[in-house]
């Protein structure tokens, strides 16, 4: 598409309206500086035979190039990793609230009941029991929602590193897809800055905070990282802006060039072993006093 031509011309000659698709493309990847009469200019050009004509044609292509986006981006490899995740979530706490359920079931027959996916497990491998034939069936839709997260797991596991290398070095492939959920996307999140990255996950108390109802979240799920998660109480605001500034850094990498940056990993243990020392120098203070 040109200033002269439109998104309706090729060459000098007009598409058929009825060509979604063609026009849709056009309408995608075409520009023009400034606005024209472009109903007047498709009626001249014989596209179409008037204005009303003109603005059906506008929206079946404008909708057709909306779908063509949204279908794109859905197969993106960052929007899978969105799926995977959110799906792996999903069959993780299905299987963890029916093996209470089948736990809670099981337990008024069973002599010596167990809890949990590997007590559902069990029950899924017993010999069938007249009696027990619906315990037994629930248990293996238990087993099989755990076996599905744990196929997913590895599904993310695998595919993460190879969307953002740098944040799944950082913050392990699973925490990584998490954070890339949350914001929902890649690039989403290589906008987002380090303190909006620091509380991802946490949206509920950080708008309790907002509302004067509780203190400021340190973290969200940055939480599960070993850097935070291993640091001491007072110290974890600290650390947790450590980890959550380098995890920014790593999205922006990945997102706008992809290339991978091993020196993010050592800066960022080497902060968070700065914030240890200090944590067991002032430990060790404490107990000589």
């Amino acid at each position: 598409m040109t200033d002269s031509e439109g998104w309706f011309v090729d060459d000098g000659a007009p598409i058929d309206a009825a060509a979604t698709d063609e026009l849709a493309t056009r309408v995608r990847e075409g520009a023009a500086e400034e606005p024209r009469a472009w109903p007047e200019l498709a009626v001249a050009a014989g596209f179409v035979d008037d204005e009303d004509d003109y603005y059906d044609a506008l929206r079946a292509a404008a909708t057709a190039a909306t779908r063509a986006a949204v279908a794109e981006r859905e197969r993106a490899d960052d929007r899978q990793l969105v799926h995977a995740i959110r799906a792996m979530d999903d069959c993780q706490r299905t299987a963890n609230e029916l093996a209470e359920r089948l736990a809670e079931w099981a337990g008024t027959v069973d002599d010596d009941p167990g809890t949990g996916i590997d007590y559902a497990r069990e029950l899924a491998a017993r010999e069938p029991e007249p009696g027990r034939e619906s315990i037994r069936s629930l248990a293996g839709r238990v087993a099989g929602l755990a076996d599905e997260a744990d196929d997913l797991r590895a599904f993310v596991e695998r595919r993460t590193p190879a969307v953002a290398p740098n944040l799944a070095a950082l913050a392990g492939p699973v925490l990584a897809a998490r954070l890339i959920s949350l914001a929902g996307g890649l690039e989403p999140l290589a906008k987002q800055p380090s303190g909006t990255v620091q509380v991802l996950g946490a949206e509920d108390a950080l708008f309790a905070h907002l509302e004067g109802h509780a203190p400021s979240p340190k973290h969200g799920v940055i939480y599960t990282h070993e850097g935070v998660r291993g640091t001491r109480l007072e110290d974890r605001g600290s650390a947790a802006r450590a980890v959550a500034g380098k995890l920014a850094i790593a999205a922006r990498v990945d997102h706008y060039s992809g290339e991978v940056r091993p020196e993010l990993e050592a800066e960022l243990t080497e902060r968070l072993e700065t914030i240890q020392a200090r944590a067991d120098a002032e430990s060790g203070g404490d107990g000589g006093e």
